[in-house]
């Protein structure tokens, strides 16, 4: 199975968002053929203030139906049956009944919706730069451990800030996954640190192939400051061992996932067996 993941430079107008991730996954679709195409979390609304987030946000349709849903939910629906691709459609801003959640959902080739996984961890931090982050000021949690199937890989979903909490990523190993998708908007001041150094550890600990699209560059919050996301999207298999990695800028890279890795890895260290739970 081959999967890319798209690195954006994504703002706050959600029209030329959605514009960008267009070009970028035809681009990558004509050139490396993936199975799986993925874009980074709220790659259609990074930037603004409440009220451009607010305005961002899409009601999703109720899962499994086929009414329609936002421009974004509509992009990633159209994409994955135009391009014949399963899109695991990194996140988007999903309007709830009293907050925001950080939603990702994915469809397969035929345009149907596979999976929808609210992130957990919500990030609630000051930065080693100083600066404040609160997501809980405007985003509900999620509670759900979503896994799907992807062909006979069985993907697992989490986003972000979610990497620094192990228990989760050993739940997604024991319901199956084989692949684990981690779209993400990271710090520049994080990600410079610690970004690459978790995403091997997680791969290390479930054996499971990562693959992690990000946003990158500069945008602006509501009251004019810039932010500045780290990128470098990678894709690490279950040895931990990163196998393909996007610089600086907009792109994406593609790697094609061998399960006789997967399976050698696990056979001649078989951790899921030796798991104490303590």
């Amino acid at each position: 199975m081959r999967v890319t993941v798209v690195q954006m430079n994504p703002g706050a107008d959600k029209a030329e968002n959605i514009a960008q991730a267009r070009r970028l996954i035809e681009g990558a679709v004509a050139e490396d053929r993936p199975e799986i195409v993925s874009l980074p979390e709220v790659w259609s609304s990074l930037g603004g203030d409440r009220t451009v987030r607010q305005a961002n946000a899409e009601i999703l349709p109720a899962a499994g139906s086929n009414e329609p849903g936002g421009p974004a939910y509509e992009f990633l629906r159209e994409t994955a049956r135009t391009a014949k691709v399963t899109v695991h459609g990194g996140s988007i801003i999903e309007q709830g009944p009293e907050k925001l959640f950080n939603t990702t959902v994915v469809f397969n080739p035929d345009g149907t919706e596979l999976a929808r996984y609210r992130k957990m961890h919500l990030f609630d931090i000051t930065a080693p730069d100083g600066t404040g982050y609160r997501e809980s000021n405007t985003y509900g949690a999620g509670s759900d451990v979503v896994t799907y199937k992807a062909g006979d890989v069985t993907v697992g979903c989490a986003i972000c800030y979610d990497i620094r909490f192990p228990d989760l990523f050993w739940k997604l190993r024991e319901q199956g996954a084989d692949l684990i998708f981690l779209p993400s908007a990271f710090t520049l001041a994080t990600g410079k640190d610690h970004w690459e150094a978790l995403i091997r550890g997680r791969a290390i600990e479930t054996q499971c192939w990562f693959a992690a699209p990000a946003t990158w560059g500069k945008h602006t919050e509501g009251k004019g400051e810039a932010r500045f996301t780290y990128g470098h999207s990678l894709i690490a298999d279950p040895w931990g061992h990163v196998v393909a990695k996007v610089s600086d800028g907009t792109g994406w890279a593609t790697a094609r996932l061998d399960p006789t890795v997967t399976a050698r890895v696990r056979a001649n260290m078989p951790v899921l067996e030796h798991r104490k739970r303590v």
